[in-house]
């Protein structure tokens, strides 16, 4: 893989997550630049592995009754069959009890970036999930805070120094994008100034790669540490890994100078929007538009209808998207780009916010979605057209009669075709099309019906729905 320059590094510039004022919302809703931005060069080459790769967010407290990684380890299996292949853990490490929120903490409180919460077991018990999902052929990622630490961590009595301070000396709290304090009152910001702080971190994060063997990162508020850290780390995890896989929760085309892959918050409010009625189905195109401008090529975008923030906060895929949380699935399975994430508990239609500080308990008897799902994961994984980056075909939208609440496209590449339409609309649409660019054979992706398409042509979308056909 390409070495990261210089010239790269001072170019970076990251966009810091500015949540919702809800308490500790780890939410990125960063302004994405303006349509004819020229796009930013990445030099980051992904790994072969993630070519056609979709990620699962595991909320470790939440996933078992017992809370344990050990428990989580019994899932693998059924997660490998769902067809997920990222598993990304939130934070695994001990939280801090001073300034603790709720009776348990916040994972993004850290108290021990090397230990284990023993809450949630031990560092056999890590290592040998990760040897078990290695086993299974799933990649393991861990969340890391590299923002700031608990106000317990052992930094803050043995290096002060390596701290913000507020003007009367004692050690500030996270700050925001603009420097101003947050209500994260658990956590205490660190100084990027300060080189020995630096290392160490790169130091602390290396020790998972090469102790535990994770395959990389999601780095949490990304946009509030300094880029040429981002290159720094970039250099040093991939000296170590060379496939070495990093996520910024950040939302920036120059981000990609040293991450595979960063948020598509702006399609995931958009998709919120088309679900409710509040914008037509034309805003895709602007937005795509958009990010043909600003975004490299080859950057990758996680796309997705929840995430341990939405949840939480702003609700679940039930509240926020209703009847319409599959089709906007659906397009953040197949859109141009985009990875899908499925965050836990989805596959089990899980109709409630999960607790951020205490135990809550994913009920994992609710109505099965699996099929669902492991179709769109089978979808995206079998379809060389829906590939990750650059390595998928771009997206050329169909024109159809279906009004504001229908939107069609295709993707191709080589031979491969997938044609992608949903009806957000409350009754069945039965829509005219022209422009197909690929005509001829096509096998709908969830009936296994053959169907002849020609160029221009009719098609019918269920209610709420979705047709998803492939050449």
């Amino acid at each position: 893989m390409r070495s990261l320059t210089l010239a790269l590094a001072a170019a970076l510039a990251l966009v810091a997550c500015g949540g919702p004022p809800a308490a500790d919302v780890r939410d990125s809703a960063a302004a994405t630049p303006a349509p004819g931005a020229t796009p930013a060069v990445t030099s980051v080459a992904h790994p072969e592995w993630t070519r056609t790769a979709s990620i699962y967010e595991v909320n470790v407290r939440q996933f078992t009754p017992e809370g344990t990684i050990a428990a989580l380890q019994r899932h693998l299996p059924r997660l490998d069959s769902l067809g997920v292949d990222i598993l990304w853990l939130m934070p695994v490490q001990p939280i801090g009890k001073k300034n603790r929120k709720g009776p348990l903490g916040s994972y993004y409180s850290i108290a021990d970036y090397r230990a284990i919460n023993p809450e949630f077991g031990t560092t056999a018990d890590m290592r040998a999930l990760v040897d078990a999902a290695h086993a299974q052929g799933l990649k393991v990622i861990l969340d890391w805070v590299p923002n700031h630490t608990a106000f317990d961590h052992p930094w803050i009595t043995q290096h002060p120094d390596w701290y913000v301070k507020n003007p009367d000396g004692t050690i500030s709290n996270a700050r925001d994008n603009e420097g101003r304090p947050t209500d994260w009152t658990d956590v205490a910001e660190l100084d990027y100034t300060k080189p020995a702080m630096r290392q160490a971190m790169l130091a602390d994060m290396r020790y998972w790669i090469d102790s535990m063997k994770v395959d990389g990162f999601r780095c949490d508020v990304a946009g509030g540490v300094p880029d040429d850290f981002w290159a720094e780390a970039r250099q040093a995890l991939q000296a170590a890994k060379p496939d070495v896989f990093l996520l910024a929760e950040a939302e920036s085309p120059k981000a990609h100078a040293a991450f595979d892959m960063t948020y598509g918050w702006e399609l995931h409010h958009l998709l919120n929007e088309l679900a409710k009625g509040k914008k037509p189905t034309s805003a895709l195109d602007a937005y795509l538009a958009k990010q043909d401008s600003a975004y490299p090529r080859e950057a990758m975008r996680m796309y997705f209808t929840s995430n341990h923030d939405e949840n939480s906060w702003q609700g679940t895929e039930f509240e926020r998207m209703k009847a319409n949380h599959l089709p906007a699935f659906v397009l953040a399975a197949t859109m141009q780009n985009g990875m899908p994430l499925v965050y836990t508990g989805q596959e089990v239609s899980m109709n409630k916010r999960l607790r951020f500080f205490e135990k809550d308990t994913v009920n994992w008897s609710g109505p099965s979605l699996a099929g669902f799902y492991r179709r769109m994961l089978a979808l995206k994984d079998s379809q060389p057209a829906l590939a990750n980056g650059g390595w998928g075909g771009r997206q050329v939208a169909l024109q159809t009669n279906g009004g504001d609440r229908v939107y069609a496209f295709t993707r191709t590449q080589g031979e491969n075709t997938v044609l992608v339409a949903v009806n957000f609309g409350d009754a069945a649409a039965n829509v005219t099309y022209e422009g197909l660019p690929q005509p001829g054979a096509y096998t709908d992706w969830f009936d296994r019906k053959r169907a002849e398409l020609a160029a221009s042509g009719s098609l019918t979308i269920p209610a709420h729905g979705y047709r998803v056909l492939v050449r």
